[in-house]
């Protein structure tokens, strides 16, 4: 498995290359939902726009709803380890990275549930 990915574009176009780019959007809804997020991402969405999106989203919730933001990175099971190394000073620089860090985790499941089920 890919892992060592330079940055959300690149990993998403290993996950279309690899035939599992709806699969990670399904995981991502997944997971969104048991958040009790609202957000849903079209089956049909480019991979520019999932990032943009999911990266507007992170945002919103780092600024405005925190709580929601900790739940969110706690379902999807983003190492906090990784979390804490990133430098928090730039709240847009903060958001990509979580982003990158959202679409990582997510990868590697939909990755693992293809390869061995």
């Amino acid at each position: 498995m890919k892992s060592d990915f330079l940055n959300s574009t690149e990993l998403l176009q290993v996950a279309s290359e690899e035939k599992l780019f709806k699969k990670l959007i399904l995981q991502l809804n997944k997971d969104l939902k048991l958040a009790n997020l609202e957000e849903e991402f079209s089956l049909d969405v480019s991979a520019e726009k999932l990032k943009r999106d999911l990266h507007e989203i992170i945002f919103i919730l780092i600024n405005e709803r925190f709580a929601d933001y900790l739940n969110f990175l706690y379902i999807i099971d983003v190492p906090e380890s990784q979390v804490k190394a990133l430098d928090g000073s730039d709240v847009v620089q903060l958001s990509e990275e979580v982003t990158f860090l959202v679409l990582k985790r997510e990868w590697q499941k939909v990755w693992f549930k293809n390869k061995y089920r």
